[in-house]
């Protein structure tokens, strides 16, 4: 076993009635994390993820409360911490993980982005908390951006392309469907409380290139990739859709290849209920659907939640590996839970499930991780180890200068925003104003024949309301945003 704990084929966990270890060839099978709040999922998030890192495994991980950003620097053991890894006989050697920071709003990290269109409208939908009926007239929005030629990259081009539909419904209907003003002014009040919620930063370019996720370093660890979601997470319809997103992207991108040796990627996706939460049947078949199949893409998944339960039988039955932390069961809702956890184990004769999960302290663990086979171990009763990085968040200063060394600073820190929809519809609304004002019928009227008036001709008339139009298309410019490419699915 090196000192960190990691050996070459796997990474250590914890100790139970043996060192228990994630395989690495069979880390791509998912895996799930849960327990109550206080009960040391944060840590155990933390060592798989420095661990996989230490084994050549890029990570992504979202930071709900700040705490892990603390991998990026090495830790300081206490006493306590110390007698248990002597107990597991491990040789903790305090070390960071090469990390890189990113936010969403790009205040605590490099921002990340993605255009209207790669989220498409089924994503987006979901984002803007749309019915079954606006969730049609979205789609037939982004339809006819697509048959226009018109590029939906930031959230004033899908404004512009809803004023565009509205503008033609009559013709839109003839070849969609019909399209009604209410359903198009709903979906405007929305894309307003998604603008308040900050998600103007999101959609746009340059949108994230999924390579800058799976890096390595001149060491051979691969980048942990932290997302700062203590803001984010105060939208938790916009934290799920995003993380959902990413998945899909990785999914629609990446190649078959089958069970590597170690994964390609490792996806911890942290409040993990969130992303199934009022989810729609259609929603849940596709998140099915892709946990299903993008191991084969060599991605591993790990939900991380408080309660088994919180998960869909449907995903749960795919996480072979499992990690369980203390759950309390005082209403009979959570007695429920607890009894699907328990039955969820390869049962130990040496225990009982149930009562060994409520009696877990702080940093133990029920463990069952799957052996060479792919089957699940029995499950033990374990001590998580110790982690090697900092238990606690980085600093902003810390952050900063972790920033600052970054392989990615400046490419993706200013905003770009190249021609689209927005632009090419001002285009044409101007060009038709020239075009009208240029064809109105002159006569030469002498002066004083003339009739002082203040009523407008019907050419400044029309000119005058298309500048108004694109004046106040202009003035609900809402910006970039995320999630998606399922609309290509």
């Amino acid at each position: 076993m090196a000192a960190d704990g990691s050996a070459q084929d796997g990474v250590l966990v914890g100790l139970g009635e043996e060192p228990l270890r994630l395989r690495l060839d069979r880390a791509n099978r998912h895996g799930l994390v849960a327990g109550a709040t206080g009960t040391g999922k944060t840590v155990t998030l933390q060592i798989l993820a420095q661990g996989l890192s230490d084994a050549g495994v890029p990570v992504f991980a979202a930071d709900v409360k700040g705490d892990l950003s603390g991998i990026a620097l090495p830790g300081a053991p206490n006493e306590k911490l110390l007698a248990r890894a002597a107990k597991m006989a491990l040789d903790l050697r305090p070390a960071g993980a090469p990390t890189l920071f990113w936010d969403l709003f790009g205040e605590a990290g490099h921002p990340i982005r993605a255009t209207v269109s790669e989220v498409g409208p089924l994503l987006m939908s979901r984002m803007l908390e749309l019915n079954e009926v606006q969730e049609g007239v979205l789609t037939i929005v982004f339809r006819a951006a697509d048959d226009e030629g018109l590029l939906l990259l930031d959230l004033k081009d899908l404004q512009a392309a809803l004023g565009f539909v509205g503008e033609n419904a009559s013709e839109i209907a003839t070849r969609y469907g019909a399209v009604s003003k209410q359903s198009l002014a709903a979906i405007r009040r929305k894309l307003l409380v998604l603008e308040d919620q900050g998600a103007e930063a999101f959609f746009g370019e340059p949108a994230l290139r999924l390579s800058d996720l799976m890096r390595v370093d001149g060491q051979g660890r691969g980048y942990v990739s932290i997302l700062a979601a203590d803001r984010l997470i105060r939208s938790p319809r916009l934290y799920a859709t995003f993380l959902l997103w990413l998945l899909s992207e990785l999914f629609e991108e990446l190649p078959e290849v089958g069970d590597p040796e170690k994964p390609r990627l490792a996806f911890f996706f942290d409040e993990a209920h969130l992303l199934f939460r009022d989810a729609p049947k259609g929603l849940l078949e596709k998140v099915e659907q892709v946990v299903r199949l993008i191991r084969s893409k060599g991605v591993g998944v790990y939900f991380v939640t408080q309660n088994p339960a919180d998960i869909p039988d449907s995903v749960l039955g795919q996480l072979g590996n499992r990690i369980q932390h203390a759950l309390r069961a005082y209403t009979p809702a959570d007695q429920k839970g607890l009894r699907a956890a328990a039955q969820s184990f390869r049962t130990n004769p040496a225990f009982d499930t149930a009562d060994a999960i409520q009696a877990l302290g702080v940093g133990e663990a029920l463990v069952s991780l799957l052996d060479e086979k792919g089957a699940p171990g029995v499950v033990q009763r374990a001590l998580i180890r110790p982690p090697a990085s900092r238990l606690g968040p980085a600093t902003p200063a810390e952050r900063a200068a972790a920033m600052a060394e970054s392989p990615l600073r400046g490419l993706y820190d200013e905003a770009k925003d190249r021609d689209s929809a927005h632009e090419e519809l001002t285009a044409r609304a101007e060009a038709a104003a020239r075009q009208a004002q240029a064809t109105a019928p002159r006569r030469e009227v002498p002066s004083s024949a003339r009739p002082r008036s203040n009523r407008q001709s019907a050419s400044e008339a029309f000119t005058k309301s298309m500048l108004r139009t694109i004046g106040s298309q202009i003035g609900r410019e809402i910006v970039r945003g995320v999630l998606g490419g399922l609309r290509r699915r």
